[in-house]
Order: structure tokens, then C-alpha cells, then sequence
């Protein structure tokens, strides 16, 4: 078993030969780090070019995010966006929302990017179309609703990809009790017991649980 400090080095070496966030990119992350008082909620340099590289595999038309905080991820999500394509992102907080709509308006990607602020179980179904990449970083104990609503919103052989669903390690505890724990640990319960999809949790990070629709 991996001690602390042994994953600590991995994490720090993997940071070392990950490609560099672009320059936008990296002032919100220095800003988002200076300034937040939820800083750790941000996607770090690893995650984000592992969403903005499956992105650009994927060429995405439409992607979903639900939770877009200061919109970090969203950014490295519309990198493989068709030129054509939309990125719908949902944050229920307005201080957030509008740190991320200042980001937005800066990048090239201002035209392709439609930030609704509220709550997303109200918002998802006012969406129109199917979407090729969900991103779920939300409300922890919403991640089943979230999960539910957007499965049948998923073009064949869309992916999803939800967050925390590690929860810093409390998922593993032989009881788990923390509120947000128990609710992530019952979500990944509820993805590998469904015969609609095909999923691989990934530790990068804080756990990530890819998820495939299955193509029927």
C-alpha cells in the first residue's frame, strides 16, 4: 500500500510532465488560489488536461457541465469543441458565475460558451438537444438526480465524467459517514448497477468515474 508521502511524490512528479496550463488557464488558477475561500474545489493542472485532451478526442458538438465555480474546467473542456459546438455550464452561485463569465468573455472560445446560473435540476430540462460530454461537478448529494437526468440526454457512445468520486479518501473507510461520502459512494453504487453504461473510476485527482453510454 502507497503511503501519503510516496503519493504525495506522484502527484509532484506527475505535475512535472504534464503539459503547462496555456496562459488564461493559469491566471485562473493563481487568482482562484489567492483569492477563493474554496480554492481546493478548483480542477488542478493534471485534471484539466485530462479533460481537455478526452475532449479533443471526443470533438464534442455539445458538452453539459453542471457546477462551473470559476470556471477553470469548463475552459479546458471547450479546447475540442467542434467549431460549430456549445458548452452549456450550470453554477448555482452568482459571486462564481459571474468570476467565470469575466474568464469566458477573455478566451476565444466567449461565442461557444452559454453559462446559465441556478439550479441545475431546474435548468438541464429547459436544454434542448443531445449532448456528447457531461462533466458532473456538483452538489455531491445531488449526483444520482444529476446522473439520471442526463442519461438519456447522452448520444450514443456520449461520455460523462463525474468528480470527487474519491471524496479525499472517505469512500474507502470501512464505515463510511459523512454526509457528501455516503452520497458519492451510493452514486458510484448506482453507475456500476446500471446495464445503460460502461464505466472506469480513475484516481487522478480527487477519483474520477468515466462513463460511457453504451451504444445499443
Amino acid at each position: 500500500m502507497l503511503v501519503p508521502f510516496i503519493i504525495d511524490q506522484a502527484v509532484t512528479y506527475s505535475d512535472v510532465f504534464t503539459t503547462p496550463a496555456d496562459p488564461l488557464l493559469q491566471i485562473i488558477l493563481d487568482e482562484t488560489r489567492a483569492t477563493h475561500p474554496k480554492a481546493h474545489m478548483l480542477s488542478g493542472e493534471v485534471q484539466g488536461q485530462f479533460l481537455s485532451m478526452l475532449s479533443c478526442m471526443k470533438k464534442p458538438m455539445h458538452i453539459l457541465e453542471i457546477g462551473t465555480f470559476t470556471g477553470y474546467s469548463a475552459l479546458c473542456l471547450a479546447k475540442g469543441l467542434a467549431p460549430s459546438g456549445v458548452l452549456h455550464t450550470i453554477e448555482s452561485r452568482l459571486e462564481d458565475a459571474q468570476t467565470a463569465s469575466n474568464y469566458f468573455g477573455q478566451s476565444k472560445y466567449a461565442n461557444q460558451i452559454k453559462l446559465h446560473i441556478g439550479d441545475a435540476k431546474e435548468i438541464i430540462p429547459t436544454l434542448h438537444g443531445m449532448f456528447d460530454l457531461v462533466f458532473i461537478d456538483a452538489d455531491k448529494t445531488g449526483y444520482i438526480e444529476y446522473y439520471e437526468m442526463v442519461v438519456p440526454l447522452l448520444a450514443k457512445g456520449g461520455v460523462i465524467i463525474a468528480d470527487n468520486v474519491l471524496f479525499h479518501g472517505e469512500v474507502l473507510e470501512e464505515n463510511i459517514s459523512g454526509k457528501n461520502a455516503v452520497a458519492i459512494h451510493a452514486f458510484n453504487e448506482h453507475v456500476k448497477n446500471d446495464p445503460r453504461t460502461n464505466q472506469v473510476l480513475l484516481t487522478i485527482r480527487d477519483g474520477m468515474l468515466l462513463i460511457q453510454k453504451n451504444e445499443l
